[in-house]
């Protein structure tokens, strides 16, 4: 919601007028100087809509105010044309109205573009998120990240670097948006309060590291690839199983953590739906933006979500730093799911996060079942990540 500055105005009488955390508000306008506001300056105010409203017979701003349940000079304030104490008939005012119920509900198939849809829709509401591209697809699609937060522990949580894992954006978008309610309703979630992380985490967000994949099992190949990929997929095109990126590489078999064994082992030696780790690592545009996203950002901390098995893997060959079995025992506490410290696996983002950094990495293996999972699992689904996300925080 954009407000407009009045004399004497500052972010610190609007913290207190919306009831919001004042480094929300500083936040949301980062080119407005929060010890200088200018009269007229228009501002960002986070997790509050603007409503229409008709002046009824007899109405006051201070009636008004209490049946929206908000203070009177946020009325004003957003009304400066209008006389305050003697309002008309008929009047239009604008009303603040403050969002206290996800933006994120969708029981549906979770493509790339309802997630740059919602995305947009998080960053209208909530303008203190800041979001970017890492690179581009094969198809030229941008992989968008979402950051928040201003703390020194650094944490990434991607999804979708599987094409049939896709219900692990709606998991982590809903996760988004249920974290940043909590920080502009001051709420705790499982009864954990939230507002303290944002100034202790910075969190990055890739929601979709695989769009092309994603969109090739819920909408189709593109017309100009379609034959292509029907090739690459055995002649079928039924694409349910399809793990890869477009090219019919695996993006999670694309890293420098012992690649060559992952090269011999794997049966497909050409492009194909799902377990081929290319020719080379990092020969994917997907996998080169999240390892330089990786390397640029320095994380604390990964967490990468797939499907299925309610399971995690926390360990590589002996290179996790010991303070990984305590998050690993806590993530196993709060969760039900099983803790597995090795498996037999290279090559993977979380592999290659602790050989190349050394710092705690897991890989959420999320509901059960044969993939994609049905999203009548997100619920079930939700319930049981939700405690390990709040928990990557809080270890």
């Amino acid at each position: 919601m954009k407000i407009q500055v009045r004399t004497n105005d500052s972010f610190e009488y609007y913290s207190q007028l919306f009831t919001l955390p004042l480094n929300l508000i500083i936040d949301s306008n980062p080119d407005s100087n929060p010890k200088k506001l200018g009269a007229g300056d228009e501002i960002n105010i986070p997790g509050f809509v603007s409503l229409p409203y008709c002046v009824k017979e007899g109405d006051t701003i201070w009636s008004v105010a209490n049946s929206c349940k908000i203070a009177p000079d946020a009325i004003v304030i957003l009304n400066q044309s209008a006389n305050p104490n003697a309002l008309i008939k008929g009047e239009n005012l604008i009303i603040p109205k403050r969002v206290i119920t996800p933006l994120i509900n969708r029981k549906m198939h979770y493509d790339y573009s309802t997630m740059c849809t919602d995305i947009l829709s998080l960053q209208n509401i909530y303008p203190f998120i800041k979001v970017n591209s890492i690179g581009e697809s094969v198809l030229g699609n941008a992989i968008p990240e979402i950051r928040l937060g201003s703390g020194d522990k650094k944490i990434n949580i991607n999804a979708s670097f599987h094409a049939n894992e896709w219900i692990t954006t709606s998991i982590i978008m809903r996760f988004l948006n249920d974290y940043l309610l909590a920080l502009t309703n001051w709420h705790s979630i499982n009864g954990v309060f939230m507002a303290p992380f944002y100034q202790r985490i910075s969190l990055s967000v890739v929601p979709m590291v695989n769009p092309d994949g994603v969109d090739l099992i819920l909408n189709g190949p593109p017309e100009s690839i379609r034959n292509d990929v029907v090739k690459i997929n055995g002649g079928s095109t039924d694409f349910t199983a399809w793990k890869a990126n477009i090219r019919g590489v695996d993006l999670n078999n694309q890293f420098s953590a012992n690649w060559e064994i992952e090269k011999v082992r794997k049966e497909p030696k050409a492009p194909a739906p799902r377990d081929y780790p290319g020719e080379a690592p990092l020969t994917e545009p997907e996998a080169i933006a999240m390892a330089a996203l990786a390397q640029n950002s320095q994380f604390d901390r990964l967490v990468a979500l797939h499907t299925q098995g309610e399971e995690f893997y926390w360990g590589y060959e002996g290179l996790e730093p010991p303070e990984s079995a305590a998050i690993a025992n806590e993530f196993e506490r709060v969760s039900g799911y099983k803790a597995v410290q090795y498996v037999d696996s290279h090559a993977g983002y979380k592999d290659w996060f602790i050989q190349e950094f050394r710092k705690p990495g897991f890989t959420l293996e999320l509901g059960k079942g044969i993939n994609p999972l049905p999203f009548s699992q997100f619920n079930s689904i939700y319930h049981k990540t939700l405690p390990i996300l709040i928990a990557s925080f809080y270890m």
